[in-house]
């Protein structure tokens, strides 16, 4: 009875394999870790995207590494790939740096999960720690300041003329303090005398 127990008990587990699951997943998740909460999170906007790139690689791994030893079409391997690529939530659309964090937490996870004794651990922890730096690079120091927007009420409905443009933008900056570059009519309510405006600055 107890050499049945200890034969069911190799058959449902493989001390060899378990134990590459757990190493590259601790890759994975190390990398993921730097990437999501040391260079992607800066503000609290940037909050409620933790989460989702987090849960998206840690899923996408799983999903690669448990798939990949199991026989499967190229054509079934690329259409997953492209849905995980293509997902967006039907609520808001993904800005476009969060959309690009996206697609990196979920090709890391890839290339961690079906990578094979071809690939050796230096080829991936490299290939990881590349993605990291250039990430790193390119998020904080080649494109460090950001254009924000924001949208305000404005009283003096005289200087939105366009020939009035520069007038405007030197009142916007007086009034709000921002270093506004670009101002945008979104309404106009002769009625009440105020347009509705979109001012553009930048962020440090």
């Amino acid at each position: 009875m107890e050499i049945f127990g200890i034969e069911l008990f190799k058959e449902f587990f493989n001390g060899e394999d378990f134990g590459k699951l757990i190493f590259k997943f601790s890759i994975n998740f190390f990398f993921l870790s730097i990437i999501v909460r040391t260079i992607y999170y800066r503000t609290k906007d940037d909050k409620d995207y933790v989460f989702t790139f987090f849960m998206f690689n840690i899923l996408t791994f799983f999903i690669c590494y448990l798939l990949r030893k199991v026989p499967m079409e190229m054509g079934f391997a690329l259409g997953l790939f492209a849905v995980f690529g293509i997902l967006r939530y039907r609520t808001e659309a993904i800005p476009i740096r969060q959309m690009t964090y996206l697609f990196i937490v979920i090709g890391i996870s890839m290339i961690n999960a079906l990578t094979n004794k071809s690939v050796s651990i230096f080829e991936i922890i490299f290939t990881n720690g590349f993605i990291v730096f250039i990430t790193f690079m390119i998020d904080r120091y080649w494109f460090q300041t950001r254009e924000l927007s924001k949208s305000i009420l404005y009283e003096k409905i005289e200087l939105i003329k366009p020939e009035k443009e520069n007038e405007l933008i030197e009142d916007l900056k007086k009034r709000t303090g921002l270093p506004v570059h670009g101002v945008k009519i979104n309404k106009i309510d002769f009625l009440r005398d105020v347009a509705s405006v979109t001012i553009f600055y930048y962020y440090d």
